[in-house]
C-alpha cells in the first residue's frame, strides 16, 4: 500500500485549497488503495476572503493549518513534520492558497518565493526520487523550486498564456494540456493536471485528477 502525503493550503478556492480538487484527490487515492496523511503549514493565510461577497475581509486572520483541518477532518499535521523517507509520493491540490499561502506567486509572479518548509519538502522529495503531483495553479510552486536546476522540467496549468509565460521564466517548460488529462514528466517524476484552471464542471476536474493520481502512483514503482 503506497503512502502519500497531501499538502493543503487552507480551505476554499480564493484563499486556500480548492475543496473539490482536494476531496477528489483524497477520494482517488483511497480508491487506488493508498494510505494518506494530510499536511499544511502552521502559518496565517495571506488574507481571508468573504465568499458571499467575493471580497477580502479586512482585519480578519485565519491559520492555514487550522483551515486545512476542515478538509482533512482533523487528521492533519504541520508540514514541518514531514519525513520524506516515510512516504512514497507527495501531492499538492490547487486553489489560490497554493499561490498565496504556500508561495506568493499571486503577488510576485515569476519573482515569487516559496515558503521554506514547502521548498524543503519539494527539494527533499526530488532528491529522494519521490513522485510528486501538482494540481491547477500548484505547478507554479514546483516550477519555482526546481525550475532553476536545469532538469528539463515539464509541467502544465492548462492553456493560460500568461501563467505559462511566468512558468517559463522560472525555468520550467509548459505543456498545453486538456482539462481531462495530465502531463507526466517521467524523468523527474512530476505529474501535473489543469483542473479548475480550465474546468467547467466538477466531472472534468475529477477525470484529470484521477489520471494525475494514477500517474503519480505508477511512478512509485519506477
Amino acid at each position: 500500500m503506497p503512502k502519500v502525503a497531501v499538502v493543503l493550503s487552507g480551505c476554499g478556492v480564493y484563499d486556500g485549497s480548492e475543496i473539490h480538487e482536494a476531496v477528489i484527490t483524497l477520494l482517488a487515492l483511497d480508491k487506488a488503495g493508498a494510505e494518506v496523511q494530510c499536511f499544511a503549514p502552521d502559518i496565517n493565510q495571506m488574507h481571508v476572503v468573504n465568499y458571499l461577497k467575493g471580497e477580502v475581509e479586512e482585519g480578519e486572520s485565519r491559520n492555514v493549518l487550522v483551515e486545512s483541518a476542515r478538509i482533512a477532518r482533523g487528521q492533519i499535521k504541520d508540514v514541518r513534520s514531514v519525513n520524506v523517507s516515510e512516504f512514497d509520493a507527495i501531492i499538492f491540490p490547487g486553489g489560490l492558497g497554493a499561490a498565496k499561502n504556500l508561495c506568493n506567486f499571486v503577488v510576485k509572479k515569476s519573482d515569487c518565493s516559496v515558503i521554506p518548509e514547502v521548498e524543503k519538502l519539494i527539494l527533499d522529495g526530488f532528491d529522494a526520487s519521490i513522485p510528486m503531483g501538482f494540481i491547477c495553479i500548484a505547478p507554479v510552486i514546483v516550477s519555482k523550486v526546481l525550475g532553476s536546476k536545469n532538469i528539463d522540467l515539464d509541467v502544465t496549468i492548462g492553456t493560460d498564456p500568461e501563467t505559462s509565460k511566468e512558468i517559463k521564466k522560472m525555468g520550467a517548460k509548459h505543456i498545453n494540456c486538456a482539462v481531462n488529462d495530465c502531463v507526466i514528466d517521467r524523468k523527474n517524476k512530476i505529474v501535473t493536471t489543469p483542473a479548475y484552471m480550465l474546468a467547467k464542471s466538477i466531472s472534468e476536474v475529477a477525470e484529470g485528477i484521477e489520471k494525475m493520481v494514477h500517474g503519480v502512483l505508477e511512478l512509485v514503482n519506477l
